[in-house]
């Protein structure tokens, strides 16, 4: 495909981690002390959990707070706008998963490489920029996962791009009750603590952005939603076992506010590949009110109790 932007490819990052850094991600988005293999760095089967790579970009390999917007406005993509990082929210995200993240980078050096797939021109509504990021070791080249993922600029569109491919749908299965449903309860300080995984955006700690972006007040990451609903996916269809998945994906429809209660659907489709890894399509929404994860898919190997019910 070719565009506007298309190909560009930012300069590799250098990205590391601690196993503290591992330990904080899997307690901030849920797990729970009957998965000590995420949260006690001595058990024998200590792993991080799979969606930690997502941070990676924001985190980078400092361990101290960041600005922001100054690192989202440090490299600009040739040949579109200028878009303004103040004003950017999640659009969705792929996360393929290829090989598992050591516990620590501590001996190994690792990259960030990500270009751009498409910058899609919306109109009034706004401006959708793709791009691919690869977490890759460096000297073996080796890619550990990798994530198709898009922001989308609030009314920052009309500029004369192309308007982008249709998005392709994964609807859950017509007159199919959910096979799973559960409930996650977040608070008023679940932005604060995800955050200090190292996506530091204003949007999720201070009242003031929000409001300058119609949300009336500071919003969860979406990548929070995201990160949680992988963790009970995982946790409900997989035994916890991070081996078990193998691909998550899901678009961003509406914004959570600190304290809303997610409710998470999931449907088994019984479409299994030949790795045994089952498609299961799912949905996020506010107890009583909107959507805020659409479009959801995940590869799993489903087993213990969820395997037996079908």
């Amino acid at each position: 495909m070719s565009g506007p932007g298309v190909g560009f490819e930012y300069p590799a990052v250098p990205t590391s981690w601690l196993k503290r850094d591992v330990l904080l991600f899997a307690a901030s988005i849920g797990a729970t002390d009957q998965e000590l293999h995420f949260l006690y760095e001595l058990d024998p089967n200590f792993a991080v959990f799979p969606t930690y790579s997502l941070i990676l970009p924001f985190k980078k390999d400092t361990q101290e707070v960041v600005d922001f917007y100054a690192a989202q406005k440090a490299i600009r993509i040739p040949g579109v706008p200028e878009f303004d990082a103040r004003r950017v929210v999640d659009g969705q995200r792929k996360i393929e998963f290829f090989k598992p993240l050591p516990t620590t980078s501590e001996g190994k050096k690792f990259e960030i490489r990500t270009k751009v797939v498409g910058v899609y021109d919306k109109g009034r509504p706004g401006t959708v920029v793709e791009t691919q990021t690869d977490i890759v070791e460096v000297g073996t080249g080796e890619v550990y996962s990798r994530v198709i993922g898009s922001g989308f600029y609030i009314g920052q569109g009309n500029w004369g791009g192309p308007k982008g491919p249709a998005t392709e749908n994964y609807p859950p299965p017509k007159g199919k009750k959910p096979d799973v449903t559960f409930e996650h309860q977040t608070t008023a300080e679940t932005a604060l603590l995800y955050r200090l995984n190292g996506d530091y955006n204003p949007l999720h700690a201070h009242p003031e952005p929000g409001k300058k972006m119609g949300f009336g007040g500071a919003i969860i990451h979406g990548l929070y939603s995201f990160n949680s609903t992988a963790h009970g996916l995982l946790q409900r269809f997989g035994g916890s076992d991070p081996a078990n998945i193998k691909e998550f994906q899901a678009r961003f429809a509406s914004p959570v506010k600190p304290g809303d209660k997610l409710v998470t659907s999931a449907w088994r489709t019984g479409e299994v590949n030949s790795e045994g890894f089952e498609e299961i399509r799912f949905s996020v929404a506010v107890e009583g009110g909107k959507q805020v994860l659409s479009n959801g898919k995940t590869l799993i190997k489903v087993v213990g109790e969820s395997k037996s019910k079908l």
